[in-house]
């Protein structure tokens, strides 16, 4: 009797992007390809920022002399320069850099402390849960740009240099993050936790340690890299808030295309376009391929959804019959 071997997925098909695009059709399939080609050049752009910027972010002459400014676009300055006399295509390659700084500090920090407060609280319940479930909630409440100010300020007087200005936007995004990762691992957790298997786990001598962190962290993960998406949009916002507002970092001390849109509110009214537009075209540029990528992954991860995308793709191919329908 002759058996038939099970052809194994490759490893290559298993990656989580490579396998929720095998699986998305249709229009579902073009915002995560849009999402991702888009975030890939952002990355692209902030890896080669040192040799794809034709001048330094804080640098206001060159040989022939210093630039001027609010120069309008031109040969030597492709997007023309700032009020301030910097060149504005290499401020918009710059801060991409900062922009990728500022959403890896954050996202880490708020994954490492949410996940580990949401598992803690939600294994071991009690008074411990009670208290960490009011002051998240207490901290959802506010407003995140309005709490990520007053972070800013306590952390580092509002300014600050490249490394401590990165910190305290990371650190001050981070506490806005924590709560929304505090919840979806704990309510995971306290589902998980009451499951055979965790039962099974603790009657054959398994630490709380182990149960949490072999057993329930490992089954409770699977929504994060969704928030993580959503939350690196909200990031870029975020940055680029309190940069605008005057709380982000020195200009001397890195570009950032809040601080940029700040600096150009007067050059609007006076017909100076290109000081704004090209910064403010980066943001909504980041945030929509990070968003586009979100909200694919989160259609993705509903059966009911990623179902019914599949039967409108299916059903807008014509099939033989309906061609031959229409010939007739």
């Amino acid at each position: 009797m002759s058996t038939t071997a099970i052809a194994k997925p490759s490893i290559w098909s298993r990656l989580p992007l490579v396998h929720q695009l095998r699986q998305s059709v249709g229009w579902q399939r073009g915002m995560l390809v849009g999402g991702l080609v888009i975030i890939v050049v952002f990355l692209l752009t902030a890896a080669l920022a040192p040799w794809l910027a034709p001048f330094s972010f804080d640098q206001l002459r060159d040989e022939s002399g210093t630039f001027g400014a609010q120069l309008p676009p031109n040969a030597q300055h492709l997007l023309g320069t700032t009020v301030g006399g910097y060149d504005v295509l290499s401020r918009v390659i710059w801060g991409s850099q900062t922009a990728v700084l500022v959403i890896v500090v954050a996202v880490l920090l708020s994954i490492f402390a949410g996940v580990l407060l949401g598992l803690v609280s939600g294994y071991f319940g009690g008074w411990l849960d009670r208290v960490l479930v009011v002051i998240c909630d207490a901290i959802y409440a506010f407003p995140s740009l309005l709490l990520a100010i007053v972070m800013s300020i306590v952390l580092s007087g509002g300014k600050s240099s490249l490394f401590f200005g990165i910190l305290a936007a990371a650190i001050s995004i981070t506490v806005v993050f924590i709560p929304q990762y505090f919840r979806v691992i704990r309510s995971e957790t306290v589902r998980i936790k009451a499951e055979a298997f965790v039962e099974s786990a603790k009657v054959i001598g398994a630490s709380n340690a182990r149960v949490m962190f072999r057993h329930v962290l490992r089954n409770s993960t699977r929504t994060l890299p969704l928030i993580l998406t959503l939350n690196a949009s909200e990031a870029i916002l975020t940055l680029a808030g309190l940069g605008f507002l005057g709380f982000g970092i020195e200009p001397t001390s890195a570009a950032e295309w809040g601080f940029d849109l700040n600096k150009s509110i007067s050059d609007v009214a006076a017909g100076i376009w290109w000081t704004s537009i090209f910064p403010g075209t980066a943001i909504v540029l980041v945030v929509l391929g990070i968003t586009l990528v979100g909200e694919s992954l989160n259609d993705l991860a509903d059966p009911r959804l990623r179902t019914r995308h599949r039967a409108i793709a299916s059903s807008a191919v014509p099939t033989e019959v309906d061609e031959l329908e229409e010939a007739l």
